[in-house]
């Protein structure tokens, strides 16, 4: 394993736990995690259960036709909290649709994560409150919105930081590229996150790109680190390294965080059509919380008062998930004009009041009036 602080040697593959459970030396990566106790492996690994089993409880909610769709993160939970726990307040995240994971580790309440997926509202949360965008449906738009929310931030004085999350298939997009370059060009304090797991929809990574992901971002002038995106320990040095590098001056890192999709890209999707199962079974042994359990095992911190304590915990994260979408209320339909401007206008207030006329034209029972 070859591994280099970001700069201008890249890092070929950083790991610092095997899919056995084994603690790997990394004299790079070990200095970024000296601070992580005993305790904090504790809390990384409930983490990951907690949000498998809020991923799990939205998939059942979408079978059962509460959900119009889910987009499951299922096998991705390592790089996303590993990442996602090394951000401070201040930071802003951008993401796409399926860092679930992420939006539960910058305090996004349950039931705000569901309600798009239900057509219950234009946008789960307040942006603001918690640091971090909706998500982005369109491919690789967000890598543009963190590249110009880290020029703002440079603009301001501040050291705070921007992260773009995406999959692998938003590489190909035009957008990824244009923000690589504003990027690059003003050294702007953003960190592209790319979850690359193996396939876009129905298309493998390797349709799309001959070489390692994180080698793009060289191209235009990017340092980055291609991490095992199943050890939550080696996502999270990572993600330390590359905050540090952009909040003192160091500009952009890309992180190519390897990492596999157990479970559909949606609810609409079959993998079973395009994956081999075999693949699938490979990757299994590399499941991010298993590997996490073996290391506690190993150090005499997985107990079983400690198992109950987290799967209270996830169950309870559950029923408030279910609870919580299920007793959503309608919103009112003229709520669909709110927030469409900062600021009201006329062609705006017109298209209400046409809205409601058409509206007051039905009776009670919803017939013509």
């Amino acid at each position: 394993m070859s591994e280099s602080f970001p700069g201008e040697n890249p890092v070929t593959f950083l790991q610092l736990v095997s899919p056995e459970g084994v603690r790997v030396a990394s004299e790079t990566a070990d200095p970024w995690l000296d601070d992580v106790s005993g305790a904090d492996l504790v809390a990384l690994y409930q983490d990951m259960v907690v949000v498998r089993r809020i991923d799990t409880e939205a998939t059942a909610l979408q079978r059962q036709g509460e959900l119009g769709l889910w987009p499951p993160l299922l096998g991705q939970e390592a790089a996303q909290i590993g990442s996602a726990r090394a951000l401070r307040a201040d930071d802003f995240v951008f993401t796409s649709y399926r860092e679930n994971a992420v939006a539960w580790c910058r305090g996004v309440g349950l039931t705000d994560i569901v309600r798009v997926w239900r057509g219950n509202a234009q946008s789960g949360w307040d942006p603001y409150s918690v640091g971090m965008a909706t998500p982005a449906i369109i491919i690789g738009a967000q890598t543009l919105h963190a590249t110009g929310w880290a020029l703002g931030a440079q603009h301001d004085g501040t050291d705070s930081v921007a992260v773009a999350y995406f999959g692998d298939g938003a590489t190909s997009e035009g957008d990824v590229s244009e923000a690589l370059v504003f990027a690059a060009s003003f050294q702007a304090p953003v960190i592209f996150f790319c979850q690359n797991n193996q396939w876009a929809i129905s298309e493998p990574v390797g349709l799309q790109s001959r070489a390692n992901l994180v080698d793009r971002a060289l191209g235009f002038g990017i340092p980055g680190i291609r991490v095992d995106g199943n050890d939550v320990l080696a996502v999270l040095a990572a993600t330390r390294m590359a905050l540090h590098r952009a909040r003192t001056g160091g500009g952009p890192t890309f992180i190519e965080a390897v990492t596999y999709r157990m479970g559909p890209h949606t609810t609409a999707d079959d993998p079973t059509r395009y994956r081999p199962a075999a693949e699938l079974e490979e990757w299994r042994a590399k499941d991010p919380i298993l590997r996490l359990e073996r290391l506690l095992d190993s150090l005499g911190l997985l107990s079983s008062e400690l198992a109950d304590q987290t799967r209270g915990l996830a169950d309870a994260a559950a029923a408030e998930l279910r609870a919580g979408c299920i007793g959503l209320a309608d919103p009112e339909p003229l709520t669909v004009f709110d927030h469409v401007f900062a600021t009201p206008n006329a062609t705006l207030d017109r298209q209400r009041a046409e809205y409601a006329h058409y509206l007051a034209s039905f009776d009670s029972t919803g017939g013509k009036a």
